[in-house]
């Protein structure tokens, strides 16, 4: 593979800077007569961190053809790493591809009978639920998702899955397998008895207090505020009528999303972007998320870091340090000054590659 060369302010470093790939890796060893492959400002791929390739708007994509148009969809905007928070289908086959995003996997959802969309995630009851755990803990990379809260229509709201002493036995049970748990959660209800068990991650977190929020930032429990998603809110409780209680609960988790997630990052919580690409949000959207976040309160280095460098550190993948595999993308401007600008990178390069 022909040695190539970029140039440019390279980011997080902040710091104009050449970059020579040999081999599928960065060197920052000059290489003579290496191919230019652009300039301009230079970051770590981008990181979807919450993402589900083999699922679609109209339930799970089961053939490899639809797989590969949304990994290709999410490489294309510059995701070259995706946190897969929980897929109904066996997308392994994509890892034999150099040409599409690495994925990190969360096994499948595991939500409560008839308490979560059908056919997305596996259902059990409590007492089962932290063998499910274990099961998913050695099926993922390092990853297992829980479904904390759904409507329950007995009741016409949001409630809680899980009894605390199940939600304990199964963190319990994913850590002893080597992996991190993260959980689906919009309600008030579901969180302090997710948190006081241990659980790593928070997705959406649209209900969480002041108060539950300083926990997370003194434990360093992960939020992934999916905004983008949560923007579709007002939508669902419009189809909500049989609903009522529901859909103005929704109404109100959507207008006050973004002050926590203004709050969260003030209070030192680790924020990270993700789309929930798969379902109701299409694939390739991570500049809209990160473009959410700076909307939110973070600064435009903060929201490009929760898309690139941080989240990448937190999935335990390197940036553009010596010897890193080459996955990065280039801009034509500055995306500190205009955060929109990650939209249209003018060159990707994944494992030494340029893909786009």
């Amino acid at each position: 593979m022909p040695a190539m060369h970029a140039r440019g302010v390279v980011l997080p470093d902040e710091q104009q800077r050449d970059l020579w790939i040999v081999d599928g890796r960065i060197s920052t060893t000059p290489v003579p007569d290496a191919t230019s492959i652009g300039t301009g400002f230079v970051l770590p791929g981008l990181v979807d961190a919450h993402c589900h390739i083999g699922l679609g708007f109209d339930g799970p994509v089961e053939d490899a053809a639809g797989q590969e148009e949304q990994a290709i969809q999410d490489r294309d905007a510059g995701a070259l790493l995706v946190r897969d928070c929980g897929s109904p289908v066996d997308t392994r086959w994509i890892d034999e591809r150099p040409d599409l995003p690495r994925i990190v996997r969360a096994g499948r959802h595991l939500a409560r009978t008839r308490r979560y969309l059908p056919g997305v995630g596996l259902e059990v009851e409590p007492d089962d639920l932290p063998a499910a755990a274990e099961i998913q803990a050695k099926a993922g990379d390092g990853w297992v998702k829980l479904v904390g809260d759904w409507i329950d229509r007995e009741v016409g709201d949001l409630t809680p899955l899980w009894p605390a002493d199940a939600l304990r036995s199964a963190v319990e049970r994913a850590h002893a397998a080597g992996a991190r748990v993260t959980v689906h959660t919009f309600s008030e209800d579901a969180l302090p008895d997710l948190l006081d068990a241990g659980v790593d991650c928070i997705e959406h977190g649209t209900g969480l207090s002041d108060e539950l929020i300083g926990v997370m930032a003194e434990r360093g429990t992960a939020l992934v505020p999916t905004l983008i998603n949560i923007d579709t809110f007002p939508a669902i409780a419009d189809r909500a009528s049989r609903f009522p209680a529901y859909a103005a609960h929704m109404r109100r988790l959507h207008a006050r999303a973004r002050d926590r997630v203004r709050t969260a990052v003030e209070a030192g919580v680790p924020v990270f972007a993700g789309t929930d690409a798969g379902g109701g949000i299409a694939h390739g959207r991570i500049a809209d998320e990160a473009v959410a976040l700076h909307g939110a309160g973070l600064s435009a280095l903060e929201a490009i870091a929760a898309a690139s460098w941080r989240a990448r550190a937190w999935l335990a993948m390197p940036g553009l340090e010596d010897g890193a595999p080459a996955d990065l993308v280039v801009y034509p401007e500055d995306p500190r000054v205009d955060v929109r600008v990650l939209a249209a990178p003018s060159r990707i390069v994944l494992r030494g590659r340029v893909v786009r």
